[in-house]
């Protein structure tokens, strides 16, 4: 695996999902150790290679606690395994199973593939933290990013906000685990709905309108229900 840091392993029954999240980890730099369609080969890669992190899917059909038993069986194969979840399914009891389990994220196969490397990422270096937070006491509510900057999505609030701290392309490419052409991509859509040139005018315009004063926006799997 080289230099890479982390290495996963990933079970899904469908391969073209198997192919989308390898291409999705290599380009955050999270070696693939295993690829598996069924569970019995998730465990024995998982027992072989040894991963920290086990991206699985939720069983799409049965019981929940099926999908309790797999993920608990996985952590118990390595002691300090992180595992998300990726599923189709969002009911309550689905999601309450998996995060029992140990769960470290809980993520939509609708999400986007920048919010899934965003959900690997906060499971090595957790730096979102959400209300209730154990030891965090109450803060009064702030103002809303977006209500500063209507029409820009999450994400591209969270860019012109982090352009505006000096950061370069290549340091929020990084930051963020995408690539400097996502950055780039965000960062023309954010020029052409401020009506900027650049992002020495686009950070003038985030200065002035308030836009550094308000609450860092923060970027989760759609529907994240835990991220830890």
């Amino acid at each position: 695996m080289g230099d890479q840091k982390h290495t996963a392993v990933i079970f899904d029954q469908q391969p073209l999902w198997l192919d989308a999240l390898g291409t999705v980890l290599q380009r955050i730099d999270v070696g693939v150790a295993g690829l598996a369609v069924t569970a019995n080969e998730a465990l024995e890669a998982i027992e072989r290679t040894r991963p920290d992190l086990f991206l699985c899917e939720a069983f799409p059909e049965g019981d929940h606690h099926e999908t309790g038993a797999f993920i608990r069986r996985a952590r118990e194969l390595v002691s300090n395994l992180k595992v998300i979840v990726l599923s189709s399914r969002r009911d309550p009891e689905a999601i309450t199973e998996a995060l029992s389990a140990g769960v470290v994220a809980y993520v939509v196969k609708t999400a986007h593939p920048d919010d899934i490397a965003s959900a690997v990422r906060q499971a090595f270096d957790h730096s979102i933290f959400f209300a209730g937070t154990p030891g965090h006491q109450p803060v009064a509510p702030a103002v809303k990013a977006e209500d500063i900057a209507p029409g820009l999505t999450r994400r591209e609030v969270e860019i012109l906000q982090l352009v505006s701290e000096g950061h370069s392309n290549a340091q929020l490419a990084r930051m963020l685990w995408v690539t400097e052409q996502t950055v780039k991509f965000h960062l023309s859509n954010i020029y052409r709905k401020l009506d900027v040139a650049n992002r020495t005018e686009a950070a003038r315009w985030a200065q002035v309108h308030g836009l550094l004063d308000a609450a860092p926006a923060t970027s989760v799997a759609e529907p994240a229900a835990s991220v830890a």
